[in-house]
């Protein structure tokens, strides 16, 4: 039996869109061995962004290692980084592309990790994350198959929790945000990378962006209801940055590996995800470009 079968609505959703987009990483050894023979380099920083980082590929895992470094000295009661390791969480991990390379990110500006726990709704997502964990030694790793809105860890037991790029495929981002701030311990933070979930106002993306982000599997949010979400959750010290230019760039250069390397990449993943890859890429940027989604990265402090 598959992690889809018997899965709830959702996540059979989720699992048969980025099955689709994605096929390739369910045999993840073999497609390793092909990254490693195109990039020369192993483990989550050689794998070009091209997998399982989203939107924003590792820059915008930076982006949120830049946030939980700048805010280190008055977050966690400042105890998390007076010799002691943080306990970590990404939300929504997919196949832990995102929170491995955060763990090596945030270990380089003498950050450690004491346990990095990805959360997914998709079994099967979760269990080709431990097989890259596995074979990467990371002992720090822990999957957790489950909602984002009922993670079954202890209230306040976490220093920080990530979501880099998966807000989109909540259908109830209230709740996520909600969750977070309950695992949360005091003056823990909260990073959200939001890349094509939020909407200026009422109006969602237009019919050719959900040609490739379809309803069902992405959901956007007015972004005066993303803050109100955080307040109602217990958030404060919420900042918004506005990544439009940067988002902008940043698509157009991915856009450019792919077809540079096209034959490669294909190689790699198939032909029929790389024509996906470059329309979820191109939609996206269109979208930046006509106002209708909101590039942000937002930081929020648990009171």
């Amino acid at each position: 039996m598959t992690a889809a079968a018997g899965a709830t609505p959702g996540a059979e959703a989720q699992y048969r869109y980025h099955r689709e987009l994605f096929p390739a990483l369910h045999d993840w050894e073999r497609t390793e061995r092909s990254i490693v023979e195109f990039t020369g380099e192993s483990g989550p920083s050689g794998l070009l962004g091209l997998d399982q980082m989203g939107h924003f590929g590792p820059q915008g895992c930076d982006l949120v290692v830049e946030s939980l470094s700048s805010r280190a000295g008055t977050a966690f009661n400042g105890a998390a980084f007076n010799g002691a390791a943080v306990d970590l969480c990404e939300l929504g991990s997919g196949f832990g592309g995102a929170l491995r390379y955060l763990v090596d990110r945030l270990a380089a500006r003498g950050i450690a990790v004491r346990r990095a726990y990805g959360v997914d709704l998709v079994a099967e997502h979760c269990e080709v994350s431990r097989r890259i964990s596995r074979s990467q030694g990371r002992a720090e790793m822990a999957e957790i198959c489950a909602c984002a809105t009922s993670v079954p860890l202890p209230d306040g037991s976490l220093d920080a929790v990530v979501v880099t790029g998966s807000m989109p495929h909540f259908p109830e981002p209230g709740e996520v945000v909600r969750e977070a701030g309950r695992l949360l311990r005091p003056a823990g933070l909260l990073v959200l990378t939001e890349e094509v979930s939020l909407t200026p106002g009422a109006d969602g993306p237009s019919a050719a962006f959900r040609a490739s982000h379809p309803h069902g599997v992405f959901f956007t949010t007015p972004i005066a209801e993303r803050v109100r979400q955080l307040e109602r959750a217990g958030f404060v010290d919420v900042e918004r940055h506005d990544l439009t230019t940067w988002a902008v760039a940043l698509l157009g250069e991915r856009l450019k590996v792919v077809r540079i390397f096209r034959g490669s990449v294909a190689g790699i993943y198939g032909e029929e995800a790389v024509d996906l890859i470059r329309h979820t890429l191109m939609a996206a940027r269109d979208e930046y470009l006509a106002g209708r989604l909101l590039p942000t990265l937002l930081t929020a402090r648990r009171a």
